[in-house]
C-alpha cells in the first residue's frame, strides 16, 4: 500500500478533530512532514466555521458538511452517513464528543462553561474582562459535582477568583448588568426552584456530560463504564484501526477531555496511528 493510498476518517469536527487535521497535515510545526495520504472529514455541522473552511483548503483534506457518521462496518471499514454516503478508510477517528446531562437551566447562555481542559483558556480570559470592570478579586459561583467541577474549581483559584460552589442545580441564571462599554459581563447570579438566590460576578457551571458514543456501539466498541469510548493511554479502542479522541472517549475511568487538550490529544492519536501502521504505506511518526 503505498502512503498516497492510505486514508484516513475521522468521525466529527470539533476542536480535537480540527487539530488532529493540523497535526496531521503538518500545520502545527514547519519542520514536520505531512502526512501524505487523504483525510476526509465528517462534520455534522451544515454550516461552515472559518476554522474548518480552512482545514477544507488543504490539499489532501475533505470536509464533508452535514454528513455526521451514523454507522461503521468495521468489518468491512465503511463508514455510513445520515445520507447514506459510505467512505472507507485505513484508518477511523472517531470525535463526536459529549452532550450535557441535563437540560439547560435558563438563562444558561450568559454562564461560562467549564467541560474539558480547553476550557481554561476561555473561562481565563472571562475572568481578565471580569476583574477590570469590577475593579478587585472577582467573586465566582461555581455549579457542579465530579471532576469537571472539582478541575474548574481550580482554574478559578489560580486565575484570581474567589469561587463559591454549589451542587444544588439552580433554576435560572441571573444576567449581569451591562457594562459601561455597552457590553453585557458574564452573568452575575443563580436563583433556586425555592426563590433562594446567590449572587457573585460571574458563574460557572461544571455539570456531568454524556460521551456521545452510538456510533462506537455500532461497530461494537468497548465502552468504558462511564458511558465513554474505551481507549488505551495510546487512544486506540478495542478494535484495531479505529480511534477515539476528545470528549467522546475515556481513559482510565475519565473523561478524555478533562485528562487532554484537544492538541494534546491529537499529538497522541497522530503519533499512534502512523506508528500504528508502519510498514502498511504511512510514513515516520510525527514529531511531538
Amino acid at each position: 500500500m503505498s502512503s498516497t493510498s492510505v486514508h484516513i476518517v475521522i468521525a466529527g469536527a470539533g476542536p480535537a478533530a480540527q487539530a488532529l487535521v493540523r497535526r496531521l497535515a503538518g500545520r502545527t510545526d514547519n519542520r514536520q512532514q505531512p502526512f501524505a495520504g487523504t483525510i476526509t472529514v465528517l462534520s455534522n455541522r451544515d454550516d461552515c466555521p472559518d476554522a474548518l473552511l480552512e482545514l477544507a483548503e488543504l490539499p489532501q483534506v475533505s470536509v464533508r458538511f452535514g454528513q455526521a457518521a451514523s454507522f461503521i462496518d468495521s468489518d468491512a471499514k465503511v463508514v455510513t452517513t445520515v445520507d447514506g454516503m459510505e467512505f472507507t478508510y485505513d484508518q477511523l477517528v472517531i470525535a463526536t464528543g459529549s452532550a450535557p446531562a441535563l437540560p439547560p437551566v435558563e438563562g444558561a447562555d450568559a454562564v461560562l462553561s467549564y467541560s474539558t481542559i480547553d476550557d481554561a483558556a476561555s473561562i481565563g480570559e472571562a475572568v481578565k474582562d471580569v476583574t477590570r470592570s469590577v475593579g478587585r478579586r472577582p467573586l465566582g459561583i461555581l455549579v457542579g459535582n465530579g471532576p469537571a467541577a472539582g478541575q474548574a474549581e481550580a482554574v478559578l483559584r489560580a486565575r484570581g477568583v474567589r469561587p463559591v460552589r454549589t451542587t444544588l442545580r439552580p433554576a435560572a441564571v441571573v444576567a449581569a448588568e451591562p457594562a459601561g462599554s455597552g457590553q453585557a459581563q458574564a452573568a452575575a447570579g443563580i436563583v433556586f426552584e425555592d426563590g433562594s438566590s446567590m449572587k457573585g460576578d460571574l458563574v460557572v457551571l461544571a455539570e456531568e456530560r454524556t460521551a456521545r458514543n452510538d456510533l462506537a456501539e455500532s461497530a461494537g466498541l468497548q465502552i468504558a463504564f462511564d458511558g465513554g469510548i474505551a481507549v488505551g493511554r495510546d487512544l486506540a479502542t478495542s478494535v484495531p484501526g479505529i480511534w477515539a479522541i476528545g470528549d467522546a472517549a475515556s481513559c482510565d475511568g475519565l473523561r478524555l477531555g478533562l485528562l487532554l487538550s484537544a492538541e494534546s490529544s491529537a499529538m497522541l492519536c497522530a503519533s499512534g496511528m502512523l506508528l500504528g501502521s508502519a510498514g502498511r504505506g504511512l510514513q515516520t511518526p510525527l514529531a511531538a
